[in-house]
């Protein structure tokens, strides 16, 4: 593999149990956008989706790539270079594992109420040394959608008890009224951390973040006129599984933001461009997110293989005497033996850029 290698990562839609994907059809170039099952884009992965009566499609959630005249999974390139992609100390640690997974998510409809393990319950309880905690960055929201909003965490939590019957008896009205509507806007990036439960609301773009797994129990059986099938809703297992799992702490609006909302943090400005931590380790040690505006130019030297999303503009990325223009929409991965990344953009490109664990 040559040292200057960009590997280009094309669309990897994957089957989800909720509505949405038009606003990833449009960036696709899709001559009729449409909303459907395939509501998201998983980019540079290596983690499988789990998606209940869809076992056929074995590699479903794995990234392809063109590499050497073929397409291949990124993973088994991984296999075959992974010094030279993942770094040796990357590799011995997690093996040909990008250790996160981050992907485009475009809903039409609210999405279930749910929560995902923490680190430590996927140990105890899943065989598992890595949960799910996630970050959201908001690209954009819908005009036909007035109030976009996400529900994260309990503002109103009932006992443990009470919302078990909830659940069982699917009273919704019972399990929204949990929560109160958070406001969200494009540019905004929180964090969601294991046994938090949450729902995205209606028509809102954005990055998903996460720790590289497809665990989560659902609370609600039925979204978007497909009801889950009774395995897909705890994972397999019982109800008393999927009460354990949940945080029933009481967090305000006000505590919510203060927690989990996250602040730019500028760490590095040239004559051409500047770079911003949008999470590090005050957040979370499953993985990092910054965010480069290009001018003109930047210049990037990292520590790891990292994963680039254009979320606007267009421009150039250069690794020796690699030139690839890119433009919004566009994703890729620098592998961990590139040299010198140099990011040209005459058109104000912004770029989000994903890290693993350190």
């Amino acid at each position: 593999m040559n040292r200057s290698d960009i590997i280009l990562l094309p669309p990897n839609r994957v089957w989800r149990t909720y509505l949405g994907g038009k606003c990833l059809d449009l960036l696709e170039g899709k001559s009729n956008p449409a909303d459907s099952h395939f509501p998201e884009d998983w980019i540079a992965s290596t983690t499988l989706a789990v998606n209940k009566g869809r076992e056929e499609f074995k590699n479903e959630g794995l990234s392809f790539v063109e590499y050497n005249g073929s397409v291949e999974p990124l993973k088994k390139i991984m296999e075959n270079f992974p010094y030279d992609i993942l770094g040796e100390k990357h590799f011995k640690k997690y093996r040909a594992n990008t250790q996160f997974l981050i992907k485009f998510l475009d809903s039409s409809i609210r999405l279930h109420i749910q929560a995902h393990p923490t680190i430590s319950f996927a140990k105890q309880y899943l065989k598992s040394n890595s949960g799910k905690t996630e970050a959201y960055v908001i690209l954009g929201t819908r005009k036909e959608v007035v109030n976009p909003y996400i529900y994260l965490g309990f503002q109103h939590p009932a006992g443990k008890e009470e919302f078990k019957t909830a659940v069982e008896k699917q009273n919704i009205n019972k399990l929204v009224s949990c929560f109160d509507k958070i406001p969200v806007k494009p540019g905004d990036v929180f964090i969601v951390p294991g046994g938090l439960p949450h729902a995205i609301g209606e028509g809102v773009f954005m990055i998903e973040i996460m720790e590289p797994t497809d665990f989560v129990v659902r609370l609600e059986f039925e979204r978007g006129g497909y009801v889950l099938p009774e395995q897909a809703r705890f994972m397999g297992r019982s109800i008393e599984f999927a009460m354990e799992m949940i945080d029933f702490s009481q967090l305000s609006v006000e505590e919510i933001k203060k927690k989990y909302f996250c602040s730019p943090r500028i760490i590095e400005q040239q004559s051409g461009g500047s770079e911003f931590v949008l999470i590090d380790k005050t957040y979370t040690d499953c993985f990092s997110v910054h965010r480069i505006y290009v001018q003109s130019r930047f210049e990037k030297i990292a520590e790891s293989f990292y994963v680039g999303i254009v979320t606007n503009g267009r421009g150039s990325i250069i690794s020796g005497k690699c030139v690839q223009k890119v433009q919004t929409g566009d994703k890729f991965l620098i592998p961990f033996n590139a040299e010198k990344i140099e990011y040209m953009s005459d058109d104000a490109m912004e770029i989000i850029l994903a890290f693993p664990p350190k």
